[in-house]
Order: C-alpha cells, then sequence, then structure tokens
C-alpha cells in the first residue's frame, strides 16, 4: 500500500488533532505523519504518499531532551518542496500519546519508542519468553501513557489448549479486564482472531522481545513478505534484532500498527501512574497503611505487608512492586540532576560568550 493516495483521516488523523493546529499555519505548509525515523531523517504521508523528510534546525536545536524530536505517530506540520518529493518538518502537532522507556544501559535519559498510539500489543511467547514479571514491566509503560492494552501470546502452536488457558487464567489473576488473544504464525484461524482486534484509522504498537514472532505477525496480517525475519536461536530460544527501526505499516483494513526493534531491557522511571494502574489491588492497599509514608516494607500496620502475609498478593509481584518503585525513584532523581547540571553548564557557558564578547 506504499505511496497510495488517501486522506489523511486514513492515516488516523481526526479532530484531537485539528482542534490543536493553528489554521493559518496550514496556509503554506501541509499536515502530514511521520512514518518512520531513519537517524537524521524522516520519512512522512500527507495522505499521497512517503516521501522523505528533514526537520528545521530551529526545531532540532530548540529540543531540551529526545521526547522534544519527531517520532514515529508523529502529526507534524511540514512545508514540501520539489514538486511535493520532500518536506521540511515545521513543526510538532500536540501528542495524544506518547510511549516512552528509559534508555537501555546506564545513560538515564528517555528514549522515544512512538506516539499517538491507541492500542498497545504485548507480545509474549509461549516458550522461554513468557514471564509475568516483563509482562507488569511493559504494562507500567503502556499505562503511564493511557494506552490501552492487549496482550498477544504467541506461538500457540506448542502448547496444549489446557496449559494455554492456564496461562491467560494467570494474566486474568493479575488483570481481570486485559484482552489476552493467544495465536500462532503457523494457523490462519487463530491469526484471524488477531486481525479482528484492528480497528480501521486507528493505530497499534508491537511490543516485545526478539524472537516472539512481531514482524511474521505483520507480514501475516499483510498476506506479504514485506519484512525480514530469523529464526530464534536453538541453544536459548532468543531472537535475533530484525526490525532497526520503527516504522509504521498501513494495513489492508485501514489499521496502522508500528513495529518496533525487540526490547532486551524495559526501564521505566517518571511512571507513578503506570506503576498504580498495573499493581491496582496494591495500590488500593497502601492507602490502609497506618502510616501516610509507608515503605511498605517492614512497618508496623502496613495493608500490604499484611496481605503479603495472608497471601492475598504473591511473594513475586509485591517484590516487582517494590522494585520497579525504587528504580523509577532512582532514575527520576538521576535525571532531574543531570537537567540541573546541563542547565548550569548552559548558564555558565552563556556567560563565557558574554564576557568574550564584551571584550572584543
Amino acid at each position: 500500500m506504499k505511496n497510495v493516495p488517501m486522506k489523511i483521516e486514513q492515516l488516523g488523523f481526526d479532530k484531537w488533532f485539528l482542534d490543536r493546529i493553528d489554521p493559518t499555519k496550514l496556509i503554506d505548509h501541509q499536515i502530514a505523519r511521520i512514518t518512520a525515523v531513519n537517524k537524521d531523517s524522516y520519512t512522512v504521508n500527507n495522505g499521497k504518499g512517503d516521501v522523505s523528510a528533514e526537520a528545521t534546525g530551529k526545531l532540532m536545536f530548540s529540543a531540551n531532551s529526545p521526547l522534544d524530536f519527531p517520532a514515529t505517530g508523529d502529526w507534524v506540520i511540514a512545508r514540501y518542496y520539489d514538486k511535493n518529493s520532500l518536506a521540511i518538518i515545521n513543526e510538532i502537532v500536540p501528542r495524544k500519546s506518547v510511549l516512552k522507556r528509559k534508555t537501555s544501559g546506564k545513560k538515564i535519559e528517555f528514549q522515544l519508542i512512538a506516539t499517538n498510539i491507541d492500542t498497545g500489543l504485548i507480545v509474549q511467547s509461549l516458550d522461554t519468553n513468557y514471564n509475568l514479571r516483563r509482562l507488569e514491566r511493559y504494562l507500567v509503560m503502556i499505562n503511564e501513557s493511557d494506552i490501552q492494552p492487549v496482550v498477544l501470546l504467541s506461538k500457540s502452536d506448542l502448547l496444549p489448549i489446557n496449559e494455554i488457558d492456564k496461562k491467560i487464567t494467570e494474566i486474568h489473576a493479575l488483570f481481570p479486564d486485559i484482552r489476552v488473544v493467544p495465536f500462532s504464525n503457523k494457523d490462519n484461524a487463530r491469526l484471524k482472531l488477531v486481525k479482528e482486534l484492528l480497528v480501521p484509522r486507528k493505530t497499534y504498537c508491537l511490543l516485545g522481545s526478539s524472537g516472539v514472532g512481531k514482524t511474521t505477525l505483520i507480514n501475516n496480517l499483510l498476506d506479504e513478505v514485506r519484512l525480514k525475519t530469523h529464526s530464534v536461536r536453538e541453544k536459548d530460544g532468543k531472537g535475533r534484532h530484525i526490525t532497526t527501526r520503527r516504522q509504521l505499516i498501513n494495513l489492508k483494513n485501514e489499521a496502522m500498527i508500528i513495529d518496533t526493534p525487540g526490547m532486551r531491557e524495559i526501564g521505566n522511571f517518571a511512571v507513578t501512574t503506570g506503576i498504580h494502574s498495573t499493581f491496582d489491588e496494591i495500590e488500593k492497599l497502601s492507602n490502609q497503611c497506618r502510616f501516610s509514608d509507608c515503605s511498605h516494607t517492614q512497618e508496623q500496620g502496613c495493608s500490604i505487608v499484611a496481605a503479603l502475609k495472608n497471601g492475598i498478593i504473591s511473594q513475586e509481584r509485591y517484590q516487582n512492586f517494590l522494585k520497579l518503585n525504587k528504580e523509577s525513584a532512582f532514575y527520576e532523581m538521576s535525571y532531574l540532576e543531570k537537567k540541573r547540571k546541563d542547565k548550569k553548564f548552559g548558564k555558565f557557558v552563556k556567560s563565557v560568550m558574554k564576557e568574550k564578547k564584551s571584550k572584543r
């Protein structure tokens, strides 16, 4: 469907975005959506097809963090040149949702995954990849962004139906309202269940580890092998990274799906709302603690510790709750300290430049 003319409404544009755009800016500019990010360049679509694009220097240099740069899924105001073969991005339209995580490694910074997502599809395969604690981490990320989560359990051909049902029951015991869909890329009947999830003009984002079948799923949804895939390693069941960039793909039913590189590290910070939503029953118990500053570890009158002892919440879920809270607080504090240092350094540079200028 690449470069097939369509209306921008078919790319997900609606009144919510229109109401946040100054109409005078569209006199000599157009609305377009970023469909791919390639290091310092972009691919955008204004409803007439994909074209290469660059951001203005003003937009790039005014960015204070990675969250200020254009991302896959963004709506932008752009000017087209050379018979609409090149676009220059002037401004990012306010975002409806922002899917982000901590950058991998020791660096304390946000990494922007995608924007304006309606539903996050968390893919876990029914082999060694299936992990409730990892699922909780993905849900914290998605819930923080107020994105609807859906769990897709791939490789359902590996387990008998009763074992699959057991996994679904485990997930629903923690998240009663979440939709869980088992499927296999080798089973057309199961794939049909995934296809029925995808609503026209809505944007979906695939999240999960390498090797769980995300790229193969997209090829099956497209009914063609458009994206490259590799098999998982037999010795440890881990996949090798195939997807190297985030790109928005138009499906035949006008739904859009964003493929993302596999994540081996899922770090979150500044995710208080996401933790509250993901660990809802634990957060409700915290309101009953004797002390308002309860650490939920050893204080007398802690409702969470009492629930743990009584078997109301599991040891594993409790430990993950504490760990995620601790990580988020540490990363957020480190990030704020980094921002303070950057600001102080910026002021120092400005003062030096001002002093040099006065001596000329």
